[in-house]
């Protein structure tokens, strides 16, 4: 499982990755994990507000920082 973590580096989407790190972590599912900081690849993405999670090219939250309990679920349906 790919997951990226989208967003310019601000505490917003600091928390959000670490919420993301903690799911996965808590759920035992091994993902490569990566933080995009760059606003054009935002673009390719269809991302428009960050931050943003995607699982495998798929943007799955965005404009919203998700809560552990939010990215477990998303991720229990993967």
């Amino acid at each position: 499982m790919k997951i990226i973590i989208a967003g310019p580096g601000c505490p917003r989407c600091i928390t959000t990755e670490n919420n993301v790190r903690k799911a996965c972590e808590e759920l035992n599912i091994e993902a490569e994990i990566t933080h995009l900081y760059d606003l054009k690849e935002f673009a390719k993405l269809g991302i428009i507000m960050t931050p943003a999670v995607v699982i495998d090219g798929k943007v799955v939250v965005m404009g919203k920082v998700p809560t552990v309990e939010e990215i477990k679920k998303i991720l229990s349906k993967k």
